[in-house]
Protein backbone atom coordinates (compact mmCIF):
# COMPACT_ATOMS: atom_id res chain seq x y z
CA UNK A 1 0.00 0.00 0.00
CA UNK A 2 0.97 3.63 -0.75
CA UNK A 3 2.24 5.94 1.81
CA UNK A 4 -0.71 8.30 1.45
CA UNK A 5 1.05 11.11 3.39
CA UNK A 6 4.06 10.91 1.19
CA UNK A 7 1.78 10.81 -1.80
CA UNK A 8 0.73 14.49 -0.84
CA UNK A 9 3.85 15.73 0.23
CA UNK A 10 5.48 14.79 -3.13
CA UNK A 11 2.10 16.70 -4.71
CA UNK A 12 2.59 19.73 -2.77
CA UNK A 13 6.18 20.06 -3.83
CA UNK A 14 5.11 19.73 -7.60
CA UNK A 15 3.25 23.02 -6.84
CA UNK A 16 5.95 25.96 -7.18
CA UNK A 17 5.42 28.50 -4.01
CA UNK A 18 3.94 31.77 -5.01
CA UNK A 19 0.68 32.94 -5.18
CA UNK A 20 -2.34 31.02 -7.39
CA UNK A 21 -0.48 28.60 -8.13
CA UNK A 22 -2.28 25.99 -6.25
CA UNK A 23 -5.11 27.07 -8.14
CA UNK A 24 -3.12 27.31 -11.46
CA UNK A 25 -2.14 23.41 -10.78
CA UNK A 26 -5.75 22.11 -10.08
CA UNK A 27 -6.86 23.68 -13.41
CA UNK A 28 -3.92 22.36 -15.20
CA UNK A 29 -4.60 18.92 -13.90
CA UNK A 30 -8.84 19.37 -14.36
CA UNK A 31 -9.37 19.10 -10.58
CA UNK A 32 -11.44 21.29 -8.79
CA UNK A 33 -9.15 23.57 -6.54
CA UNK A 34 -11.36 22.45 -3.38
CA UNK A 35 -11.10 19.03 -4.43
CA UNK A 36 -7.17 19.79 -4.86
CA UNK A 37 -6.89 21.76 -1.41
CA UNK A 38 -8.50 18.48 0.47
CA UNK A 39 -6.41 15.94 -0.98
CA UNK A 40 -3.36 17.43 0.00
CA UNK A 41 -4.87 17.76 3.53
CA UNK A 42 -5.82 13.83 3.74
CA UNK A 43 -9.76 14.34 3.63
CA UNK A 44 -9.99 13.42 -0.18
CA UNK A 45 -8.11 10.89 -1.97
CA UNK A 46 -6.38 11.79 -5.33
CA UNK A 47 -8.52 9.21 -7.95
CA UNK A 48 -6.50 7.38 -10.66
CA UNK A 49 -7.50 9.38 -13.15
CA UNK A 50 -6.49 12.26 -11.25
CA UNK A 51 -2.84 10.98 -10.22
CA UNK A 52 -1.98 10.25 -14.01
CA UNK A 53 -2.64 14.01 -14.70
CA UNK A 54 -0.68 14.84 -11.88
CA UNK A 55 2.40 12.85 -13.31
CA UNK A 56 1.90 13.53 -16.73
CA UNK A 57 1.33 17.43 -15.75
CA UNK A 58 4.51 17.67 -13.77
CA UNK A 59 7.00 15.16 -15.54
CA UNK A 60 7.18 12.36 -13.29
CA UNK A 61 5.16 8.98 -12.90
CA UNK A 62 2.66 7.44 -10.72
CA UNK A 63 5.49 4.93 -9.27
CA UNK A 64 7.36 8.04 -8.17
CA UNK A 65 4.27 10.04 -6.79
CA UNK A 66 3.45 6.95 -4.79
CA UNK A 67 6.39 4.97 -3.68
CA UNK A 68 9.02 8.22 -4.00
CA UNK A 69 10.54 6.35 -6.74
CA UNK A 70 10.47 5.64 -10.52
CA UNK A 71 11.94 2.10 -10.14
CA UNK A 72 9.97 1.29 -7.08
CA UNK A 73 9.07 -2.67 -7.04
CA UNK A 74 5.26 -1.70 -7.40
CA UNK A 75 2.11 -3.56 -8.69
CA UNK A 76 3.01 -3.66 -12.48
CA UNK A 77 6.67 -3.69 -14.84
CA UNK A 78 8.48 -0.37 -15.01
CA UNK A 79 9.38 0.32 -18.13
CA UNK A 80 12.97 -0.23 -19.14
CA UNK A 81 14.77 3.69 -19.98
CA UNK A 82 14.46 3.21 -23.08
CA UNK A 83 10.99 2.95 -23.81
CA UNK A 84 9.79 5.69 -21.21
CA UNK A 85 9.88 9.66 -22.43
CA UNK A 86 13.29 11.34 -22.99
CA UNK A 87 11.50 14.48 -21.75
CA UNK A 88 12.23 15.30 -17.88
CA UNK A 89 10.65 17.43 -15.64
CA UNK A 90 7.34 19.00 -16.85
CA UNK A 91 6.80 19.25 -20.01
CA UNK A 92 6.05 22.50 -22.37
CA UNK A 93 2.34 22.75 -23.07
CA UNK A 94 2.97 23.25 -26.59
CA UNK A 95 4.98 19.64 -27.10
CA UNK A 96 2.55 18.11 -24.82
CA UNK A 97 -0.45 19.04 -27.33
CA UNK A 98 1.96 18.04 -30.16
CA UNK A 99 2.48 14.80 -29.28
CA UNK A 100 -1.59 14.54 -27.96
CA UNK A 101 -2.62 15.38 -31.76
CA UNK A 102 -0.41 13.18 -33.60
CA UNK A 103 -1.18 10.65 -31.45
CA UNK A 104 -5.00 11.16 -31.89
CA UNK A 105 -4.07 11.91 -36.05
CA UNK A 106 -2.28 8.64 -36.09
CA UNK A 107 -4.96 6.72 -35.00
CA UNK A 108 -7.69 7.85 -37.19
CA UNK A 109 -5.30 8.36 -40.55
CA UNK A 110 -2.84 6.26 -40.63
CA UNK A 111 0.63 7.17 -39.75
CA UNK A 112 1.14 7.28 -43.90
CA UNK A 113 -1.15 9.55 -44.51
CA UNK A 114 -0.18 12.06 -42.23
CA UNK A 115 1.82 14.73 -42.46
CA UNK A 116 3.67 17.27 -40.43
CA UNK A 117 1.16 19.94 -41.79
CA UNK A 118 -1.47 18.13 -40.32
CA UNK A 119 -0.04 18.12 -36.96
CA UNK A 120 0.95 22.14 -36.98
CA UNK A 121 -2.80 22.48 -38.52
CA UNK A 122 -4.69 20.65 -35.72
CA UNK A 123 -2.29 22.43 -33.22
CA UNK A 124 -2.32 25.01 -34.39
CA UNK A 125 0.68 25.97 -34.45
CA UNK A 126 3.30 26.19 -37.70
CA UNK A 127 5.33 23.51 -39.29
CA UNK A 128 8.35 25.02 -37.62
CA UNK A 129 7.41 25.45 -34.48
CA UNK A 130 6.63 21.25 -34.89
CA UNK A 131 10.08 21.27 -35.99
CA UNK A 132 11.53 23.10 -33.65
CA UNK A 133 10.62 20.23 -31.10
CA UNK A 134 10.64 16.92 -33.44
CA UNK A 135 12.90 16.87 -36.64
CA UNK A 136 10.96 14.33 -38.73
CA UNK A 137 7.63 12.89 -38.28
CA UNK A 138 9.25 9.94 -37.44
CA UNK A 139 10.59 11.57 -33.76
CA UNK A 140 7.02 12.63 -33.44
CA UNK A 141 6.16 9.12 -33.97
CA UNK A 142 8.79 7.35 -31.74
CA UNK A 143 8.49 10.37 -28.82
CA UNK A 144 4.88 9.46 -29.05
CA UNK A 145 5.36 5.77 -28.31
CA UNK A 146 7.80 6.59 -25.73
CA UNK A 147 4.54 9.03 -24.08
CA UNK A 148 2.03 6.42 -24.44
CA UNK A 149 4.21 3.48 -22.74
CA UNK A 150 4.75 6.02 -19.85
CA UNK A 151 0.95 6.62 -19.87
CA UNK A 152 0.29 2.77 -19.56
CA UNK A 153 2.50 1.99 -16.57
CA UNK A 154 0.94 5.71 -15.00
CA UNK A 155 -2.87 4.22 -15.57
CA UNK A 156 -2.27 0.66 -14.44
CA UNK A 157 -0.07 1.58 -11.01
CA UNK A 158 -2.88 4.25 -9.89
CA UNK A 159 -5.68 1.92 -10.73
CA UNK A 160 -3.89 -1.47 -9.69
CA UNK A 161 -2.01 -0.06 -6.65
CA UNK A 162 -4.92 -0.66 -3.89
CA UNK A 163 -6.19 -3.83 -5.41
CA UNK A 164 -4.50 -6.75 -3.30
CA UNK A 165 -6.28 -9.84 -4.66
CA UNK A 166 -4.67 -10.93 -7.71
CA UNK A 167 -7.25 -12.00 -9.41
CA UNK A 168 -9.45 -8.78 -9.39
CA UNK A 169 -6.01 -6.90 -10.50
CA UNK A 170 -5.70 -9.08 -13.47
CA UNK A 171 -9.24 -8.45 -14.56
CA UNK A 172 -8.67 -4.78 -13.67
CA UNK A 173 -5.58 -5.28 -15.68
CA UNK A 174 -7.38 -6.87 -18.61
CA UNK A 175 -10.09 -3.99 -18.41
CA UNK A 176 -7.13 -1.29 -19.01
CA UNK A 177 -6.91 -3.08 -22.18
CA UNK A 178 -9.69 -3.43 -23.84
CA UNK A 179 -10.65 -1.32 -27.00
CA UNK A 180 -13.03 0.64 -25.74
CA UNK A 181 -14.37 3.86 -27.50
CA UNK A 182 -11.80 6.69 -27.26
CA UNK A 183 -8.43 6.75 -25.66
CA UNK A 184 -7.98 3.02 -25.68
CA UNK A 185 -8.93 2.50 -28.94
CA UNK A 186 -7.07 5.03 -30.48
CA UNK A 187 -4.27 3.08 -27.91
CA UNK A 188 -5.33 0.09 -30.44
CA UNK A 189 -5.36 1.69 -33.77
CA UNK A 190 -1.65 3.21 -32.97
CA UNK A 191 0.01 0.04 -31.78
CA UNK A 192 -1.74 -1.78 -34.81
CA UNK A 193 0.10 0.67 -36.96
CA UNK A 194 3.13 0.41 -35.14
CA UNK A 195 3.08 -3.68 -35.11
CA UNK A 196 2.90 -3.72 -38.91
CA UNK A 197 6.28 -1.00 -39.17
CA UNK A 198 8.13 -3.54 -36.68
CA UNK A 199 7.57 -6.26 -38.96
CA UNK A 200 8.87 -4.05 -42.32
CA UNK A 201 11.44 -1.53 -40.37
CA UNK A 202 14.01 -3.40 -37.63
CA UNK A 203 14.58 0.00 -36.77
CA UNK A 204 10.80 0.14 -34.65
CA UNK A 205 11.55 -3.15 -33.19
CA UNK A 206 12.97 -2.00 -29.94
CA UNK A 207 10.69 0.28 -28.54
CA UNK A 208 7.82 -1.95 -29.53
CA UNK A 209 9.22 -4.55 -27.79
CA UNK A 210 10.49 -2.95 -24.16
CA UNK A 211 6.67 -1.76 -24.39
CA UNK A 212 5.51 -5.30 -24.44
CA UNK A 213 7.72 -6.85 -22.36
CA UNK A 214 6.21 -4.78 -19.75
CA UNK A 215 2.99 -5.42 -20.47
CA UNK A 216 4.24 -9.25 -20.48
CA UNK A 217 5.70 -8.92 -17.10
CA UNK A 218 3.26 -7.41 -16.07
CA UNK A 219 0.86 -10.39 -16.56
CA UNK A 220 3.35 -12.93 -14.88
CA UNK A 221 4.05 -10.85 -11.90
CA UNK A 222 0.38 -10.61 -11.16
CA UNK A 223 0.02 -14.83 -12.15
CA UNK A 224 3.02 -15.50 -9.84
CA UNK A 225 1.42 -13.76 -7.13
CA UNK A 226 -1.88 -15.61 -7.41
CA UNK A 227 -0.24 -18.11 -7.16
CA UNK A 228 1.28 -17.43 -3.63
CA UNK A 229 -2.47 -16.24 -2.55
CA UNK A 230 -3.84 -19.41 -3.83
CA UNK A 231 -6.38 -17.71 -6.20
CA UNK A 232 -4.53 -19.18 -9.16
CA UNK A 233 -3.85 -22.91 -10.38
CA UNK A 234 0.07 -23.71 -10.20
CA UNK A 235 0.78 -23.72 -13.79
CA UNK A 236 4.35 -22.05 -15.63
CA UNK A 237 3.72 -18.64 -15.51
CA UNK A 238 5.39 -17.49 -18.39
CA UNK A 239 3.55 -20.03 -20.45
CA UNK A 240 0.12 -18.81 -19.41
CA UNK A 241 0.87 -15.51 -19.44
CA UNK A 242 1.90 -16.34 -23.41
CA UNK A 243 -1.61 -17.98 -23.68
CA UNK A 244 -3.18 -15.01 -22.16
CA UNK A 245 -1.20 -11.97 -23.79
CA UNK A 246 -1.63 -13.78 -27.06
CA UNK A 247 -5.20 -13.98 -26.39
CA UNK A 248 -5.58 -10.58 -25.91
CA UNK A 249 -3.89 -9.52 -29.04
CA UNK A 250 -6.02 -11.66 -31.26
CA UNK A 251 -9.59 -10.66 -30.24
CA UNK A 252 -8.12 -6.68 -29.56
CA UNK A 253 -7.43 -7.40 -33.88
CA UNK A 254 -10.98 -9.07 -34.29
CA UNK A 255 -12.86 -5.67 -32.60
CA UNK A 256 -10.73 -3.08 -34.50
CA UNK A 257 -11.00 -4.59 -37.40
CA UNK A 258 -14.69 -5.26 -37.37
CA UNK A 259 -14.67 -8.55 -37.57
CA UNK A 260 -18.68 -9.92 -37.40
CA UNK A 261 -19.53 -10.95 -34.44
CA UNK A 262 -16.65 -9.16 -32.08
CA UNK A 263 -17.15 -6.88 -29.72
CA UNK A 264 -15.66 -5.18 -26.64
CA UNK A 265 -18.21 -6.82 -24.32
CA UNK A 266 -17.79 -10.13 -26.04
CA UNK A 267 -13.70 -9.88 -25.85
CA UNK A 268 -14.10 -8.94 -21.97
CA UNK A 269 -15.70 -12.38 -21.60
CA UNK A 270 -13.90 -14.91 -23.31
CA UNK A 271 -11.14 -13.06 -21.52
CA UNK A 272 -12.50 -13.70 -18.23
CA UNK A 273 -13.76 -17.11 -18.84
CA UNK A 274 -9.82 -17.81 -19.99
CA UNK A 275 -8.91 -16.81 -16.19
CA UNK A 276 -11.47 -18.59 -14.63
CA UNK A 277 -11.55 -21.64 -16.39
CA UNK A 278 -7.13 -21.84 -16.98
CA UNK A 279 -5.75 -19.73 -14.82
CA UNK A 280 -7.49 -20.04 -11.58
CA UNK A 281 -8.18 -23.68 -12.64
CA UNK A 282 -11.96 -23.81 -12.23
CA UNK A 283 -11.88 -25.52 -15.70
CA UNK A 284 -9.63 -28.47 -14.81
Amino acid sequence: MADTDGLRDRVRGLIPAKPGAQREFATAIGLDETKLSKSLKGTRRFSPHELVRVAEHSGVTVNWLLNGSDDAVTVTAVPARSASSTQDGPQPETRRRILETAWELIAERGYHHVRIADIAKACGQSTASIHYHFPTKKAVLTEALRRNVKLAFDRQVAELHTIDNARDRLLRLVELQLPTDGLLHDEWSVWLQVWNESALNPEMRELYWDSYDRWFHTIAMTIRRGQEQGVFAERDPDAITTQLSALVDGLGIQVLTGKPGSSVDAMREHLKDFIDRTIAGKGL
